[in-house]
This record gives C-alpha cells, sequence and structure tokens, in this order.
C-alpha cells in the first residue's frame, strides 16, 4: 500500500562615469556605499529578530503537574478508545518495546535566549508526556483503528504531520500536532511483531508550588490511572 505523507531599497547608482575618468575618490566611494549596505543587512535582520516575539519564549501558564498529568492522559485515553482497544492496561510497564505500557514522564523546558540560540532549562518549568503500549494487536484491528483515529483527528483540528501506512513488512506511523507543535501525539504499529506504541505530550508549564532553591523536576513523580476505553470527551 502507497505511503502517505502529510505531514511543517536600493538607491539607484549614480550615472556612471566615461570609461578610465574615474578617480581614486570616486572608487572609494563607490567602495563606501557597498560597505554601507553590508552594514545595514545585519541591522535590519537584528531589529527584525528583536521584534520577532523570541523574548516570549518563555510565557508558560502556571499550572500545576497533576493537571497537566491528566490532559496528556486524556489524550492517550482518547485516541485508545477510537483505535477501539478495550483491554484495561494497568500503570507501569515490564519491558519496554514488549510488554504493555502506561507511563508519565516529564521534561524539562529550555529558553532559547533573545535570539534563540541558547539552551537553557527554564527553572520551574515542566512538560508532561503519555506513553502507552499494547502487545498483541492484529493487523485488522490496527489498520482499521489507526485509519479512523487518523481521519478522526484530522476532524477534531489536529494538523497531520506525517502518516504512513506500511503494509506487511513496514510500520505504520501517525503523528499529529496542534498550538504550533506544542501539543504532539504519535502512533506506531509494528506489524512483523503486533506491537502497537502510542503518546502524547502537552505543552510547557510553570509549576505554581515551585520556589527558588527547589531541585529536581515538577511531575516526574506523577502515575497515571490505568488505562482504558472510556468516551470521548465532546
Amino acid at each position: 500500500m502507497p505511503d502517505e505523507t502529510a505531514p511543517t531599497d536600493a538607491t539607484p547608482a549614480p550615472d556612471p562615469a566615461p570609461a578610465g575618468s574615474r578617480s581614486p575618490s570616486s572608487v572609494l566611494g563607490a567602495l563606501g556605499c557597498g560597505c554601507a549596505a553590508l552594514l545595514v543587512v545585519p541591522v535590519v535582520v537584528l531589529v527584525v529578530l528583536l521584534s520577532g516575539g523570541f523574548s516570549g519564549s518563555t510565557d508558560f501558564p502556571r499550572v500545576a503537574p497533576e493537571k497537566m498529568a491528566d490532559r496528556a492522559f486524556q489524550r492517550s485515553q482518547e485516541a485508545y478508545g477510537l483505535m477501539g482497544f478495550t483491554r484495561t492496561v494497568r500503570p507501569g510497564v515490564e519491558k519496554l518495546g514488549v510488554s504493555t505500557e502506561n507511563t508519565l514522564s516529564a521534561d524539562y523546558c529550555y529558553d532559547g535566549g533573545l535570539l534563540g540560540m541558547e539552551d537553557k532549562t527554564v527553572d520551574g518549568a515542566y512538560r508532561m508526556s503519555h506513553s502507552w503500549a499494547l502487545d498483541h494487536v492484529p493487523a485488522d484491528q490496527a489498520v482499521s483503528g489507526l485509519r479512523r483515529l487518523h481521519r478522526q483527528l484530522k476532524d477534531d483540528g489536529w494538523e497531520v504531520s506525517s502518516y504512513r501506512e506500511g503494509g506487511k513488512s513496514k510500520s505504520w506511523d501517525l503523528y499529529v500536532k496542534r498550538d504550533d507543535g506544542n501539543e504532539r501525539m504519535s502512533f506506531i504499529w509494528y506489524p512483523d511483531r503486533e506491537y502497537f506504541t502510542g503518546g502524547a505530550s502537552v505543552p510547557c508549564a510553570y509549576d505554581p508550588g515551585w520556589e527558588s532553591g527547589d531541585t529536581g523536576l515538577p511531575g516526574d513523580d506523577r502515575n497515571p490511572p490505568a488505562l482504558g476505553p472510556a468516551q470521548r470527551k465532546k
């Protein structure tokens, strides 16, 4: 089956002098104009960058980690229900890539600096993600469920970054995003071992309870409830 990817004033020059009549001063003048133009370009670029909103890169909302963890989990549970899965998956994972999985994780948020070129962690900020997986997922369930999920997420306003139907030998992949990529979900089915994985990440937020001097990562101690079939929220 074929793959499908959706997926991301110049100043008028002075009249030239007759040939052979240019004096050293005129040559220097021409060079001066060129140098001035070269100097103007970086200044203009800098002004554009300064007005481009880089300073707002850490303008995260203040939300408790448990609320963002629940948001990530609910995204996964809705997708789980759309896929038509009915098994209940308890929290935790025994063996990554083999057993069932139902886990929450927290990651750092970064400050790119004024020009977006730095890479500093933001104190008190975090990003929550939820990961889940099922073993023994046959082709008839995975194919129909993934196609249904693809259509529904598009209808719900998600942007499809990539969608591939890999046939019998390659993995089937679906990646979606929204909110300028701050919220994402991914789904992969491996037909050779009948293994299905899903994941959801939500935007960065500040922990309201964070105080100067605190260590660790907000939300890194969260555990999800059991994952199971549930009706989608309107």
